[in-house]
Protein backbone atom coordinates (compact mmCIF):
# COMPACT_ATOMS: atom_id res chain seq x y z
CA UNK A 1 0.00 0.00 0.00
CA UNK A 2 2.87 2.47 0.93
CA UNK A 3 4.67 1.53 -2.23
CA UNK A 4 1.42 2.24 -4.36
CA UNK A 5 1.71 5.69 -2.51
CA UNK A 6 4.72 6.60 -3.19
CA UNK A 7 4.47 5.51 -6.72
CA UNK A 8 5.89 7.65 -9.82
CA UNK A 9 5.77 7.82 -13.41
CA UNK A 10 9.06 6.81 -14.99
CA UNK A 11 9.11 8.89 -17.61
CA UNK A 12 12.47 8.56 -19.09
CA UNK A 13 14.04 7.18 -22.52
CA UNK A 14 10.76 5.70 -23.78
CA UNK A 15 11.04 5.59 -27.34
CA UNK A 16 7.58 6.26 -28.26
CA UNK A 17 6.75 8.63 -26.06
CA UNK A 18 9.98 10.54 -27.56
CA UNK A 19 8.96 10.12 -30.96
CA UNK A 20 5.38 11.12 -30.39
CA UNK A 21 6.61 14.20 -28.44
CA UNK A 22 8.92 15.02 -31.28
CA UNK A 23 5.74 15.07 -33.44
CA UNK A 24 3.78 17.40 -31.91
CA UNK A 25 6.96 19.84 -31.43
CA UNK A 26 7.91 19.72 -35.00
CA UNK A 27 4.14 20.66 -35.51
CA UNK A 28 4.48 23.33 -32.80
CA UNK A 29 7.72 24.64 -34.67
CA UNK A 30 6.69 24.62 -38.49
CA UNK A 31 4.04 27.22 -37.14
CA UNK A 32 5.96 29.52 -35.38
CA UNK A 33 9.33 29.82 -37.91
CA UNK A 34 7.20 29.71 -40.98
CA UNK A 35 6.99 33.19 -42.15
CA UNK A 36 9.04 34.64 -38.84
CA UNK A 37 10.02 37.84 -41.09
CA UNK A 38 6.53 39.03 -41.78
CA UNK A 39 5.21 41.24 -41.75
CA UNK A 40 8.55 43.76 -41.88
CA UNK A 41 9.60 46.39 -39.22
CA UNK A 42 8.56 46.59 -35.85
CA UNK A 43 5.37 45.86 -35.10
CA UNK A 44 3.72 46.85 -31.41
CA UNK A 45 5.85 46.43 -28.39
CA UNK A 46 8.47 45.52 -30.57
CA UNK A 47 9.50 48.93 -30.79
CA UNK A 48 10.64 48.97 -27.14
CA UNK A 49 11.77 45.71 -27.02
CA UNK A 50 14.12 45.30 -30.40
CA UNK A 51 15.77 48.42 -29.84
CA UNK A 52 16.67 47.61 -26.18
CA UNK A 53 17.96 44.27 -26.74
CA UNK A 54 20.26 45.57 -29.33
CA UNK A 55 21.42 48.06 -26.83
CA UNK A 56 22.34 45.51 -24.25
CA UNK A 57 24.20 42.99 -26.57
CA UNK A 58 25.93 45.74 -27.96
CA UNK A 59 26.90 48.07 -24.53
CA UNK A 60 25.45 45.84 -22.00
CA UNK A 61 22.63 47.82 -21.13
CA UNK A 62 19.39 49.65 -23.12
CA UNK A 63 20.25 52.29 -25.37
CA UNK A 64 18.81 54.60 -27.03
CA UNK A 65 20.71 54.98 -30.43
CA UNK A 66 18.61 57.83 -31.69
CA UNK A 67 18.89 59.92 -28.86
CA UNK A 68 22.34 59.06 -27.49
CA UNK A 69 21.15 58.56 -23.58
CA UNK A 70 20.50 55.37 -22.03
CA UNK A 71 17.14 54.34 -21.74
CA UNK A 72 14.96 53.96 -19.01
CA UNK A 73 12.85 50.93 -18.62
CA UNK A 74 10.64 49.17 -16.67
CA UNK A 75 11.15 45.45 -17.02
CA UNK A 76 14.51 43.42 -16.03
CA UNK A 77 16.75 42.49 -18.76
CA UNK A 78 16.22 38.92 -19.42
CA UNK A 79 13.65 38.63 -22.12
CA UNK A 80 16.01 41.24 -24.41
CA UNK A 81 18.68 39.47 -23.69
CA UNK A 82 17.27 36.36 -25.26
CA UNK A 83 15.48 38.83 -27.77
CA UNK A 84 19.51 40.28 -28.20
CA UNK A 85 20.85 36.90 -28.71
CA UNK A 86 18.97 36.59 -32.08
CA UNK A 87 19.59 39.87 -33.44
CA UNK A 88 23.70 38.95 -32.49
CA UNK A 89 22.96 35.87 -34.72
CA UNK A 90 21.17 36.97 -37.65
CA UNK A 91 21.52 40.92 -37.81
CA UNK A 92 19.86 43.75 -36.80
CA UNK A 93 18.77 46.80 -38.17
CA UNK A 94 16.84 49.85 -36.98
CA UNK A 95 16.83 53.24 -40.08
CA UNK A 96 14.84 55.49 -37.47
CA UNK A 97 18.17 55.17 -35.06
CA UNK A 98 20.80 54.79 -37.84
CA UNK A 99 21.80 51.30 -36.70
CA UNK A 100 22.79 48.19 -39.23
CA UNK A 101 25.25 45.11 -38.30
CA UNK A 102 25.57 41.58 -40.02
CA UNK A 103 24.85 38.69 -38.22
CA UNK A 104 27.66 36.65 -36.65
CA UNK A 105 26.17 33.51 -37.74
CA UNK A 106 24.42 34.66 -40.95
CA UNK A 107 22.70 38.00 -42.07
CA UNK A 108 18.83 37.34 -42.47
CA UNK A 109 15.62 39.89 -41.97
CA UNK A 110 15.95 41.82 -39.27
CA UNK A 111 12.57 40.68 -38.00
CA UNK A 112 13.71 37.16 -37.84
CA UNK A 113 16.89 38.03 -35.02
CA UNK A 114 14.71 40.11 -33.45
CA UNK A 115 11.56 37.40 -33.60
CA UNK A 116 13.70 34.52 -33.34
CA UNK A 117 14.26 33.79 -29.52
CA UNK A 118 10.59 34.03 -28.94
CA UNK A 119 10.16 31.31 -31.55
CA UNK A 120 12.65 29.25 -30.50
CA UNK A 121 11.15 29.55 -26.72
CA UNK A 122 7.36 29.19 -27.74
CA UNK A 123 8.37 26.02 -29.26
CA UNK A 124 10.24 24.54 -26.38
CA UNK A 125 7.84 25.76 -24.49
CA UNK A 126 5.44 23.04 -26.21
CA UNK A 127 8.51 20.42 -25.48
CA UNK A 128 7.66 21.04 -21.52
CA UNK A 129 4.25 20.47 -21.94
CA UNK A 130 4.30 17.51 -23.43
CA UNK A 131 6.59 16.39 -20.67
CA UNK A 132 5.08 17.58 -17.86
CA UNK A 133 1.59 16.30 -18.79
CA UNK A 134 2.95 13.08 -19.40
CA UNK A 135 4.48 12.46 -15.89
CA UNK A 136 1.59 14.39 -14.09
CA UNK A 137 -1.42 12.66 -16.55
CA UNK A 138 0.94 9.15 -16.80
CA UNK A 139 0.05 8.79 -20.50
CA UNK A 140 1.50 9.93 -23.18
CA UNK A 141 -1.12 10.52 -24.90
CA UNK A 142 -2.86 13.06 -22.94
CA UNK A 143 0.84 15.08 -22.55
CA UNK A 144 1.03 14.91 -26.11
CA UNK A 145 -2.94 16.01 -26.12
CA UNK A 146 -1.52 19.30 -23.95
CA UNK A 147 1.43 19.95 -25.90
CA UNK A 148 -0.53 19.82 -29.46
CA UNK A 149 -3.59 22.09 -27.66
CA UNK A 150 -0.70 24.76 -26.65
CA UNK A 151 0.67 24.62 -30.81
CA UNK A 152 -2.45 25.10 -31.85
CA UNK A 153 -3.45 28.40 -30.06
CA UNK A 154 -3.35 31.63 -31.21
CA UNK A 155 -2.34 33.34 -28.84
CA UNK A 156 0.95 31.35 -27.94
CA UNK A 157 1.59 31.43 -31.61
CA UNK A 158 1.27 34.87 -31.66
CA UNK A 159 3.89 36.05 -28.68
CA UNK A 160 5.86 33.04 -30.25
CA UNK A 161 6.50 34.78 -33.24
CA UNK A 162 7.19 38.53 -31.45
CA UNK A 163 9.96 40.03 -29.84
CA UNK A 164 7.56 40.22 -26.62
CA UNK A 165 8.89 39.12 -23.01
CA UNK A 166 5.19 37.32 -22.16
CA UNK A 167 6.56 34.32 -24.07
CA UNK A 168 9.87 34.13 -21.69
CA UNK A 169 7.94 34.85 -18.83
CA UNK A 170 5.37 31.70 -20.16
CA UNK A 171 8.66 29.48 -20.27
CA UNK A 172 10.43 30.05 -17.20
CA UNK A 173 7.38 29.57 -14.81
CA UNK A 174 6.40 26.64 -16.47
CA UNK A 175 10.34 25.09 -16.62
CA UNK A 176 10.39 26.18 -13.02
CA UNK A 177 7.02 24.39 -12.63
CA UNK A 178 8.11 20.99 -14.29
CA UNK A 179 11.35 21.26 -12.08
CA UNK A 180 8.95 20.80 -8.77
CA UNK A 181 6.94 17.96 -10.25
CA UNK A 182 10.34 16.16 -10.90
CA UNK A 183 11.47 17.12 -6.97
CA UNK A 184 7.86 16.13 -6.44
CA UNK A 185 9.00 11.94 -7.60
CA UNK A 186 12.79 12.31 -6.72
CA UNK A 187 11.70 12.93 -2.83
CA UNK A 188 8.94 9.93 -2.92
CA UNK A 189 11.53 7.91 -4.65
CA UNK A 190 14.00 8.64 -1.99
CA UNK A 191 11.45 7.58 0.88
CA UNK A 192 10.31 4.83 -0.80
CA UNK A 193 13.71 3.39 -1.15
CA UNK A 194 14.28 4.35 2.44
CA UNK A 195 10.95 2.41 3.57
CA UNK A 196 12.39 -0.56 1.20
CA UNK A 197 15.31 -0.43 2.99
CA UNK A 198 13.81 -1.06 6.84
CA UNK A 199 13.66 3.07 7.57
CA UNK A 200 10.97 2.93 11.03
CA UNK A 201 9.34 6.36 9.86
CA UNK A 202 8.10 6.74 13.65
CA UNK A 203 11.37 7.30 15.08
CA UNK A 204 11.84 10.65 15.79
CA UNK A 205 14.66 12.95 14.22
CA UNK A 206 17.02 12.12 11.62
CA UNK A 207 16.67 8.37 12.58
CA UNK A 208 12.86 8.32 11.09
CA UNK A 209 13.94 10.09 7.78
CA UNK A 210 15.99 9.04 4.54
CA UNK A 211 19.89 9.53 4.66
CA UNK A 212 20.95 12.59 3.82
CA UNK A 213 23.59 13.47 1.36
CA UNK A 214 24.54 15.28 -2.02
CA UNK A 215 22.89 12.21 -3.89
CA UNK A 216 19.52 13.07 -1.61
CA UNK A 217 19.45 17.23 -2.18
CA UNK A 218 17.00 18.46 -3.36
CA UNK A 219 18.65 19.30 -7.12
CA UNK A 220 15.47 19.69 -8.74
CA UNK A 221 13.93 22.42 -5.82
CA UNK A 222 16.97 24.39 -6.13
CA UNK A 223 16.87 24.41 -10.26
CA UNK A 224 13.05 25.95 -9.97
CA UNK A 225 14.55 28.49 -7.83
CA UNK A 226 17.10 29.75 -10.55
CA UNK A 227 14.38 28.99 -13.25
CA UNK A 228 12.12 31.31 -10.81
CA UNK A 229 15.05 33.77 -10.53
CA UNK A 230 14.93 33.73 -14.45
CA UNK A 231 11.25 34.22 -14.40
CA UNK A 232 11.41 37.38 -12.51
CA UNK A 233 14.20 38.85 -14.43
CA UNK A 234 12.11 39.00 -17.65
CA UNK A 235 8.65 40.34 -15.67
CA UNK A 236 8.28 41.07 -11.70
CA UNK A 237 4.81 39.38 -12.05
CA UNK A 238 6.41 35.82 -11.66
CA UNK A 239 6.63 36.92 -8.12
CA UNK A 240 3.28 35.83 -7.28
CA UNK A 241 4.42 32.60 -8.06
CA UNK A 242 6.54 32.22 -5.98
CA UNK A 243 4.29 31.71 -2.63
CA UNK A 244 2.15 29.01 -4.84
CA UNK A 245 4.72 26.90 -5.36
CA UNK A 246 6.57 26.83 -2.33
CA UNK A 247 2.66 26.23 -0.73
CA UNK A 248 3.02 23.02 -3.12
CA UNK A 249 6.16 21.92 -2.17
CA UNK A 250 5.06 22.20 0.86
CA UNK A 251 1.83 20.21 0.62
CA UNK A 252 3.87 17.51 -1.55
CA UNK A 253 6.28 17.47 1.10
CA UNK A 254 3.87 16.57 4.03
CA UNK A 255 1.60 14.07 1.95
CA UNK A 256 4.93 12.43 1.52
CA UNK A 257 5.47 11.91 4.75
CA UNK A 258 2.09 11.23 5.83
CA UNK A 259 2.35 8.29 2.81
CA UNK A 260 5.31 6.92 4.32
CA UNK A 261 3.41 6.79 8.19
CA UNK A 262 5.34 10.20 9.64
CA UNK A 263 3.56 10.86 13.10
CA UNK A 264 4.04 14.51 12.88
CA UNK A 265 3.85 15.41 8.93
CA UNK A 266 3.45 18.91 8.71
CA UNK A 267 6.13 19.50 11.85
CA UNK A 268 9.14 17.47 10.41
CA UNK A 269 7.76 18.66 6.69
CA UNK A 270 8.38 22.28 7.82
CA UNK A 271 11.41 21.39 9.97
CA UNK A 272 13.34 19.66 7.27
CA UNK A 273 12.64 21.83 4.06
CA UNK A 274 12.63 25.12 5.34
CA UNK A 275 16.63 25.44 4.55
CA UNK A 276 16.04 24.18 1.19
CA UNK A 277 13.42 26.54 0.64
CA UNK A 278 15.95 29.43 1.94
CA UNK A 279 18.93 28.04 -0.47
CA UNK A 280 16.07 28.18 -3.03
CA UNK A 281 15.04 31.68 -2.64
CA UNK A 282 18.91 32.64 -2.27
CA UNK A 283 19.41 30.96 -5.69
CA UNK A 284 16.64 32.68 -7.29
CA UNK A 285 18.19 36.47 -5.85
CA UNK A 286 20.92 35.22 -7.08
CA UNK A 287 20.06 34.53 -10.48
CA UNK A 288 17.80 37.52 -10.79
CA UNK A 289 21.07 40.04 -9.82
CA UNK A 290 23.18 38.37 -12.47
CA UNK A 291 20.74 39.17 -15.28
CA UNK A 292 21.88 43.07 -14.25
CA UNK A 293 25.58 42.04 -14.78
CA UNK A 294 25.45 44.26 -17.77
CA UNK A 295 23.81 46.98 -16.01
CA UNK A 296 26.84 46.45 -12.67
CA UNK A 297 29.93 45.90 -14.69
CA UNK A 298 29.22 48.89 -16.97
CA UNK A 299 29.18 52.88 -16.28
CA UNK A 300 26.65 54.25 -18.91
CA UNK A 301 22.60 52.97 -17.55
CA UNK A 302 20.20 54.57 -16.78
CA UNK A 303 20.52 55.61 -12.73
CA UNK A 304 24.05 53.74 -12.94
CA UNK A 305 26.22 57.12 -11.96
CA UNK A 306 24.86 59.48 -9.04
CA UNK A 307 27.19 62.21 -10.91
CA UNK A 308 24.96 61.99 -14.29
CA UNK A 309 21.97 62.62 -11.59
CA UNK A 310 22.53 65.25 -9.13
CA UNK A 311 18.97 65.27 -8.07
CA UNK A 312 18.13 61.51 -7.48
CA UNK A 313 19.25 59.78 -4.27
CA UNK A 314 22.33 57.39 -5.94
CA UNK A 315 25.68 56.58 -4.21
CA UNK A 316 28.80 56.01 -6.30
CA UNK A 317 30.56 54.40 -3.58
CA UNK A 318 32.47 51.30 -4.30
CA UNK A 319 30.51 47.88 -4.26
CA UNK A 320 27.44 49.33 -2.19
CA UNK A 321 26.85 52.16 -4.79
CA UNK A 322 25.66 50.20 -7.80
CA UNK A 323 23.45 48.14 -5.66
CA UNK A 324 21.76 51.40 -4.16
CA UNK A 325 21.43 52.56 -7.65
CA UNK A 326 19.83 49.35 -8.39
CA UNK A 327 17.58 49.63 -5.84
CA UNK A 328 16.65 53.14 -6.97
CA UNK A 329 16.19 52.05 -10.08
CA UNK A 330 13.93 49.50 -8.92
CA UNK A 331 11.59 52.28 -6.93
CA UNK A 332 11.50 53.98 -10.18
CA UNK A 333 9.93 51.21 -12.02
CA UNK A 334 8.17 50.27 -9.46
CA UNK A 335 6.33 53.92 -9.38
CA UNK A 336 5.48 53.53 -12.82
CA UNK A 337 3.72 50.23 -12.72
CA UNK A 338 1.91 51.13 -9.33
CA UNK A 339 0.92 54.82 -10.98
CA UNK A 340 -0.31 52.78 -14.79
CA UNK A 341 -3.92 54.09 -14.90
CA UNK A 342 -3.65 56.23 -18.82
CA UNK A 343 -6.53 54.46 -21.00
CA UNK A 344 -5.41 52.34 -23.91
CA UNK A 345 -7.08 51.17 -26.86
CA UNK A 346 -6.86 47.77 -26.00
CA UNK A 347 -6.82 47.15 -22.65
CA UNK A 348 -8.59 45.13 -21.21
CA UNK A 349 -10.04 44.04 -17.62
CA UNK A 350 -9.08 40.35 -15.44
CA UNK A 351 -12.66 38.92 -15.76
CA UNK A 352 -12.53 39.54 -19.88
CA UNK A 353 -9.04 37.54 -20.68
CA UNK A 354 -10.71 33.65 -20.82
CA UNK A 355 -13.68 35.10 -22.48
CA UNK A 356 -11.59 36.98 -25.38
CA UNK A 357 -13.31 39.57 -24.60
CA UNK A 358 -10.62 42.36 -25.59
CA UNK A 359 -7.99 41.22 -27.45
CA UNK A 360 -5.00 43.20 -28.70
CA UNK A 361 -4.20 44.15 -31.94
CA UNK A 362 -0.56 43.58 -32.98
CA UNK A 363 -0.32 44.70 -36.29
CA UNK A 364 -3.29 46.04 -39.13
CA UNK A 365 -2.58 46.38 -42.98
CA UNK A 366 -5.33 47.36 -45.68
CA UNK A 367 -2.31 47.14 -48.56
CA UNK A 368 -1.60 44.50 -50.66
CA UNK A 369 -3.40 42.12 -53.26
CA UNK A 370 -6.16 39.76 -52.50
CA UNK A 371 -8.07 39.01 -55.52
CA UNK A 372 -10.93 40.94 -53.72
CA UNK A 373 -11.69 45.09 -53.66
CA UNK A 374 -10.94 45.42 -50.26
CA UNK A 375 -8.47 43.64 -48.15
CA UNK A 376 -6.84 43.30 -44.98
CA UNK A 377 -4.22 41.72 -42.79
CA UNK A 378 -3.60 41.85 -38.92
CA UNK A 379 -1.69 40.03 -36.08
CA UNK A 380 -5.02 39.44 -33.40
CA UNK A 381 -3.56 38.33 -29.65
CA UNK A 382 -6.67 36.13 -29.97
CA UNK A 383 -6.58 32.77 -28.52
CA UNK A 384 -8.37 30.29 -30.49
CA UNK A 385 -11.62 30.70 -29.36
CA UNK A 386 -13.24 27.09 -28.85
CA UNK A 387 -9.98 25.94 -26.58
CA UNK A 388 -10.44 29.61 -24.82
CA UNK A 389 -14.06 29.49 -24.33
CA UNK A 390 -13.10 25.56 -22.59
CA UNK A 391 -11.58 26.50 -19.49
CA UNK A 392 -14.08 28.48 -17.60
CA UNK A 393 -15.89 25.48 -17.61
CA UNK A 394 -12.59 23.03 -17.30
CA UNK A 395 -11.53 24.75 -13.83
CA UNK A 396 -15.79 24.50 -12.73
CA UNK A 397 -14.86 21.01 -13.04
CA UNK A 398 -11.44 20.33 -11.97
CA UNK A 399 -12.59 21.85 -8.93
CA UNK A 400 -15.15 19.30 -8.31
CA UNK A 401 -12.74 16.50 -9.72
CA UNK A 402 -9.82 17.57 -7.14
CA UNK A 403 -11.98 17.35 -4.50
CA UNK A 404 -14.08 14.21 -5.54
CA UNK A 405 -10.90 12.67 -6.53
CA UNK A 406 -8.33 13.70 -3.16
CA UNK A 407 -6.20 14.58 -6.75
CA UNK A 408 -2.40 16.23 -6.27
CA UNK A 409 -2.60 16.99 -9.75
CA UNK A 410 -6.11 19.26 -10.02
CA UNK A 411 -4.38 21.26 -6.53
CA UNK A 412 -1.76 22.05 -8.34
CA UNK A 413 -3.13 23.34 -11.74
CA UNK A 414 -5.92 25.38 -9.57
CA UNK A 415 -3.57 26.70 -7.52
CA UNK A 416 -0.49 27.86 -10.69
CA UNK A 417 -3.93 29.33 -12.54
CA UNK A 418 -4.85 31.31 -9.26
CA UNK A 419 -1.24 32.76 -8.76
CA UNK A 420 -1.32 33.48 -12.66
CA UNK A 421 -4.87 35.35 -12.86
CA UNK A 422 -5.98 36.17 -9.47
CA UNK A 423 -3.72 38.93 -8.46
CA UNK A 424 -4.63 41.15 -11.49
CA UNK A 425 -8.29 41.23 -10.33
CA UNK A 426 -6.66 43.17 -6.55
CA UNK A 427 -5.20 45.69 -9.42
CA UNK A 428 -8.50 46.10 -11.37
CA UNK A 429 -9.75 47.81 -8.21
CA UNK A 430 -7.01 50.28 -8.35
CA UNK A 431 -7.87 51.06 -12.26
CA UNK A 432 -4.48 50.16 -13.42
CA UNK A 433 -4.33 49.96 -17.10
CA UNK A 434 -3.83 46.06 -18.13
CA UNK A 435 -3.69 43.75 -21.25
CA UNK A 436 -4.95 40.48 -22.22
CA UNK A 437 -1.13 38.85 -22.54
CA UNK A 438 -0.72 39.27 -18.82
CA UNK A 439 -2.34 35.95 -19.15
CA UNK A 440 0.48 34.09 -20.97
CA UNK A 441 2.44 32.56 -17.69
CA UNK A 442 -0.74 30.79 -16.75
CA UNK A 443 -1.92 29.81 -20.45
CA UNK A 444 0.02 26.05 -20.26
CA UNK A 445 -2.09 25.32 -16.72
CA UNK A 446 -4.84 26.24 -18.38
CA UNK A 447 -4.30 23.64 -20.90
CA UNK A 448 -3.51 21.73 -18.24
CA UNK A 449 -6.78 21.72 -16.57
CA UNK A 450 -8.91 20.96 -19.73
CA UNK A 451 -6.91 17.93 -20.26
CA UNK A 452 -7.47 16.69 -17.13
CA UNK A 453 -10.85 16.92 -17.68
CA UNK A 454 -10.23 15.38 -21.36
CA UNK A 455 -8.31 12.24 -19.18
CA UNK A 456 -11.55 12.40 -16.57
CA UNK A 457 -13.50 11.93 -19.85
CA UNK A 458 -11.45 8.54 -20.42
CA UNK A 459 -10.82 6.75 -17.41
CA UNK A 460 -12.69 6.38 -14.21
CA UNK A 461 -10.76 7.72 -11.30
CA UNK A 462 -7.66 5.84 -9.24
CA UNK A 463 -8.51 5.40 -5.98
CA UNK A 464 -7.13 7.74 -3.37
CA UNK A 465 -5.41 7.22 -0.39
CA UNK A 466 -7.50 5.80 2.51
CA UNK A 467 -10.37 5.24 -0.50
CA UNK A 468 -12.22 1.78 -1.04
CA UNK A 469 -13.82 1.41 -4.80
CA UNK A 470 -15.40 -1.24 -5.82
CA UNK A 471 -13.33 -2.83 -8.98
CA UNK A 472 -14.91 -1.72 -12.40
CA UNK A 473 -15.56 -4.79 -14.52
CA UNK A 474 -12.63 -4.46 -17.68
CA UNK A 475 -15.33 -4.31 -20.57
CA UNK A 476 -17.05 -1.79 -18.58
CA UNK A 477 -13.78 0.09 -18.35
CA UNK A 478 -12.69 -0.42 -22.19
CA UNK A 479 -15.77 0.58 -23.36
CA UNK A 480 -15.29 3.94 -21.31
CA UNK A 481 -12.02 4.66 -23.12
CA UNK A 482 -13.19 3.90 -26.61
CA UNK A 483 -16.36 6.20 -26.42
CA UNK A 484 -13.85 9.04 -24.53
CA UNK A 485 -10.97 9.00 -26.70
CA UNK A 486 -13.68 9.55 -29.68
CA UNK A 487 -14.40 12.61 -27.66
CA UNK A 488 -11.54 13.68 -26.80
CA UNK A 489 -9.98 12.99 -30.42
CA UNK A 490 -13.31 14.44 -31.35
CA UNK A 491 -12.25 18.08 -29.25
CA UNK A 492 -8.87 18.13 -30.25
CA UNK A 493 -9.71 18.16 -34.04
CA UNK A 494 -12.64 20.58 -33.36
CA UNK A 495 -9.49 23.20 -31.59
CA UNK A 496 -7.62 22.14 -34.47
CA UNK A 497 -10.21 23.19 -37.44
CA UNK A 498 -10.57 26.29 -35.33
CA UNK A 499 -7.15 26.81 -35.05
CA UNK A 500 -7.35 26.87 -38.93
CA UNK A 501 -10.03 29.11 -39.54
CA UNK A 502 -8.19 32.66 -38.12
CA UNK A 503 -5.00 31.43 -38.62
CA UNK A 504 -4.75 34.37 -41.00
CA UNK A 505 -5.10 36.80 -38.36
CA UNK A 506 -3.00 34.92 -36.38
CA UNK A 507 0.19 35.74 -38.94
CA UNK A 508 -0.91 38.71 -40.57
CA UNK A 509 -1.87 37.15 -43.87
CA UNK A 510 -3.64 38.82 -46.68
CA UNK A 511 -6.92 37.90 -47.17
CA UNK A 512 -10.75 39.82 -48.53
CA UNK A 513 -11.85 42.12 -45.90
CA UNK A 514 -15.34 40.21 -46.04
CA UNK A 515 -13.28 36.96 -44.83
CA UNK A 516 -11.18 39.31 -42.05
CA UNK A 517 -14.61 40.75 -40.53
CA UNK A 518 -16.40 37.21 -40.79
CA UNK A 519 -13.45 36.23 -38.20
CA UNK A 520 -14.22 39.17 -36.24
CA UNK A 521 -17.13 36.78 -34.05
CA UNK A 522 -17.57 39.61 -31.20
CA UNK A 523 -17.67 43.01 -33.53
CA UNK A 524 -16.36 45.60 -31.95
CA UNK A 525 -14.70 43.69 -29.04
CA UNK A 526 -12.28 42.01 -31.72
CA UNK A 527 -11.97 45.42 -33.73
Amino acid sequence: MVRRRLATVDAGLDAWSWLATGVVVLIAGILRFVGLSHPSGKIFDEVYYARDAYGLIDRGFEFNYKDGNPSYVVHPPLGKWLIGLGEWAFGYQDPESRVSVPGHLVTTSPEFGWRFSAAVIGTLSVLLLVRIGRRMFRSTALGCAAGLLLALDGFHLVLSRTALLDIFLLFFVLAAFGALVLDRDAQRRRWARALEAGLDPTRPGRAGRPATGWRGWPWWRLAAGVLLGCACAVKWSALYFVPAFALLVLFWEVGVRRSAGVRRPWRDAVLDELPWFALAGVLMVGTYLATWSGWLLTDGGYYRLAANYPGAPLSDAPVVGPLINLFEYHKAAYGFHTGLDDPHKYQSWPWQWLLLGRPVAFYWSGDGGCGAASCAAEILLLGTPLLWWSFLPALVALVWLGAARRDWRAGAILLTVAAGLLPWFWFALDGRTMFSFYTAPALPFLVLAVVYVLGAIISPAEAGAGVVRAPVPAETTHDRRVVGGVIVGAYVLLVALCFAYFYPIFVGRIIPYADWSARMWLDGRWI
